[in-house]
């Protein structure tokens, strides 16, 4: 396989590889100035016996945030939140959205407070959730947020969508209900880029 290595200007280097196979690839990049970065993944976190599981250190270029929930459950009945953060800490007020739950019939909720509402009711303990949540900045360090997940024990959809403005940038995201309710099984992981 053929590489070309570019070297920075104090340090580090970029490799370009072709692969090996017959043939010629083409790859053009677009005629605009920016920053190409690539999708990074965190370390996924078991849930179990956490009470507020978070993801720390997110750079300051980051621009969309992926945050996938796999099989999450809590081991008490309540609203569950996605908090973000700058440097000072997790911003606790001024979340606004609304959103929809889906089981036999639509239940639309207008919700503001302490965090992008995840469920539209409160969660009883039995409630086994999967689902993707998106954050996007839109700048000014203003976050747009959506959420569609499922209750796979309960056959409800859940639908919510939102925004909030940092103080500063974001570099900090946790799951949290209030503090004390545990979460007792699943997974969470997110996707930056």
């Amino acid at each position: 396989m053929a590489s070309l290595v570019l070297s920075g200007d104090t340090s580090g280097s970029i490799t370009v590889a072709a692969p090996a196979v017959a043939g010629s690839n083409t790859q053009t990049l677009v005629a605009a100035t920016g920053t190409l970065a690539p999708l990074i993944s965190g370390t996924a976190v078991t849930l179990t016996n956490q009470t507020a599981p978070d993801f720390t250190s997110i750079p300051s270029w980051v621009k969309r945030i992926t945050i996938v929930l796999n099989g999450v459950s809590a081991n008490a009945t309540g609203a569950w939140l996605l908090q973000i953060g700058d440097a000072g800490g997790y911003e606790t007020s001024g979340y606004a959205g609304s959103g929809d739950s889906w089981a036999s019939a639509p239940n639309t909720t207008l919700w503001s407070g302490s965090g992008f509402r995840l469920n539209q009711t409160t969660t009883t303990a039995a409630t086994v959730t999967n689902g993707i949540a998106t954050l996007v900045l839109l700048g000014s360090n203003t976050w747009v947020f959506q959420f569609v997940g499922g209750n796979t024990n309960a056959g409800a959809l859940n639908l919510s969508a939102g925004a909030k403005t940092l103080s500063d940038t974001l570099t900090q995201i946790r799951l949290y209900v209030d503090g004390t309710i545990q979460f007792d099984a699943g997974t969470i992981n997110i996707l930056y880029e």
